[in-house]
C-alpha cells in the first residue's frame, strides 16, 4: 500500500525524530529526499556498528530514502536547495536547531510565497514559533531531556531510582505527531489547495502520551508510585518469579479475573474472600505481600507450567523475553511479518510496518538505506545540473 506515491519530501534531518517521521512516509511511497553534510552526513550514522558497521539508530529510521549531500554553509548548495524545494517538494520536513531555518530562509515564512501549496513540517525539542518563543525555545533538547522535562522519568523506574525509557520515545512520539500532520495537511491541501505550517515540539508530543500520570496527579494529588516493570496502580500485574529462576509477567484486572487466579492458578482459593486483598485497591496497598504469597505459590513450578496454568484460567501473561527473545518470537515469524532490507553493508532483516503486508495491494515501500550522498549526483541532474557543474560543486565541497 503505497497511497503517497508520488509526493515529495525533501527531508532537512538527523538523529531520530525527523528521520523516523520521514521513514513513515517512505514506507506509504513517498520519494524522500535527505539532505546531509558532505563529510558526516547525519550524525546518527555515528552512533554505534552494531549492524555489520553501520549504526543501528540509522538503519532504523532511514530506508527508503534518496541521499543528497549539500554544505549549507555555501551559498551554491543553500541555493539548490531552494530549487529542489521550489522545483520538487510537496513537504519539507526539518529539525534544525531552533530558528535555524529561518535564518537559511528556510521556514515555511519565506517558502510559502515561492510555493503556495508547500507544506512545511517543523519539529523541535520545545517549540519554535516565532510568536510565542517560550523561555525554552533555544535549549537544546536531546531525548532523555526531553523524557525529564516531561516528567517522563520520574515516574518511571524503581522505588528507589528514577529511570529513563529504555527507547527514545520522546523522539519516537514526535516523529509520530510529525508523520500523522503531514498526512492530515496532505489531506487538507486536496481540499483546499493550501500548504501550511506544522510546528510539532518533542515536549508537547511526549506531554500527550503522559495524560495518565499527569491526570492521576491532578490538582496535587500524589503521582503514580515507580514500580519497576510492574504496573503502579494495579496488583497483581507484574513479573513474578517462577521456580526454574525464570519470570512470568501476568495481570488480573477485575475481581473475576481475581478469582479465577486464586482458584485456578495460585491454587488458594481462600485468597479470594480475604480481606487484606478485597478489591484492587487493598491489593495494591498490600503488593509487597501479595507478592511474596506468588512466588511462594509458583516456586515449586516452572515458567511453562505457570504460563499454562494463567492461559488455562483466561488470565493475561506473557514471557518476560529479552532482545534475541523477540528476534525469534514465534508469532512474528508465524505472521510472516519479517522481509529484507537492503544496506550498504548488505540485506538485513526488518519488521514490516504495522498494518500492512507483504503481499497483494498492501506491500509497503521496503527500499535501501542509503549511504552517504548515494543520490547526490542524480537528484542534482533532474535540477539541470550537467557533469562539469557536479564536479564543480563537488570540488569546492559543496556537495
Amino acid at each position: 500500500m503505497q497511497p503517497l506515491k508520488g509526493i515529495t519530501v525533501v527531508a532537512l534531518e538527523h538523529a531520530i525524530a525527523a528521520p523516523f517521521a520521514t521513514r513513515q512516509l517512505a514506507d506509504l511511497g513517498a520519494r524522500v529526499i535527505k539532505i546531509e553534510r558532505p563529510d558526516s552526513g547525519d550524525f546518527a550514522r555515528g552512533y554505534d556498528q552494531r549492524v555489520r558497521g553501520q549504526s543501528s539508530h540509522f538503519v532504523w529510521t532511514n530506508r527508503s530514502k534518496e541521499s543528497l549531500t549539500l554544505d549549507l554553509k555555501q551559498p551554491a548548495a543553500l541555493a539548490l536547495l531552494k530549487r529542489l524545494i521550489v522545483e520538487k517538494a510537496d513537504v519539507l520536513v526539518q529539525n534544525l536547531a531552533a530558528g535555524a531555518a529561518s535564518r537559511l530562509g528556510l521556514d515555511h515564512a519565506q517558502l510559502s510565497p515561492l510555493k503556495a501549496g508547500l507544506i512545511v513540517c517543523d519539529i523541535s525539542g520545545y517549540g519554535d514559533d516565532p510568536e510565542h518563543p517560550g523561555p525554552y525555545r533555544d535549549k537544546k533538547a536531546y531525548d532523555l531531556l526531553i523524557q525529564s522535562e516531561a516528567g517522563l522519568v520520574s515516574v518511571t523506574g524503581s522505588k528507589d531510582q528514577p529511570a529513563k525509557a529504555g527507547l527514545p520515545v520522546a523522539d519516537i512520539a514526535a516523529g509520530m505527531y510529525a508523520y500523522s500532520g503531514v498526512l492530515a495537511a496532505l489531506m487538507q491541501r486536496a481540499r483546499d489547495g493550501r500548504g501550511r505550517r506544522i510546528d510539532v515540539s518533542m515536549l508537547e508530543s511526549l506531554g500527550e502520551w503522559m495524560g495518565f500520570p499527569m491526570y492521576y496527579a491532578f490538582e496535587g494529588a500524589a503521582p503514580p508510585p515507580r514500580s519497576g516493570a510492574a504496573h503502579p496502580t494495579i496488583s497483581p500485574y507484574g513479573p513474578y518469579p517462577s521456580g526454574d529462576g525464570g519470570s512470568v509477567m501476568l495481570g488480573a484486572q477485575n475481581e473475576r479475573e481475581w478469582r479465577r487466579f486464586c482458584e485456578q492458578v495460585l491454587r488458594r482459593p481462600e485468597l479470594v474472600d480475604d480481606p487484606r486483598f478485597a478489591g484492587n485497591e487493598k491489593r495494591d496497598r498490600q503488593r509487597d505481600t501479595l507478592h511474596a504469597l506468588i512466588a511462594e505459590c509458583f516456586a515449586p513450578l516452572d515458567a511453562a507450567e505457570v504460563m499454562r496454568r494463567l492461559d488455562e484460567a483466561g488470565i493475561a501473561n506473557a514471557q518476560l523475553r529479552d532482545m534475541a527473545g523477540f528476534w525469534a518470537h514465534p508469532q512474528l515469524a508465524a505472521r510472516g511479518r519479517w522481509t529484507e532490507v537492503r544496506t550498504p553493508a548488505g540485506p538485513i532483516p526488518a519488521l514490516w510496518p504495522p498494518g500492512q503486508r507483504g503481499s497483494g495491494d498492501d506491500v509497503p515501500r521496503m527500499d535501501a538505506v542509503p549511504a552517504l550522498g548515494q543520490h547526490t549526483d542524480a537528484v542534482l541532474r533532474e535540477l539541470g545540473l550537467d557533469d562539469a557543474a557536479i564536479a564543480a560543486l563537488r570540488e569546492t565541497h559543496a556537495i
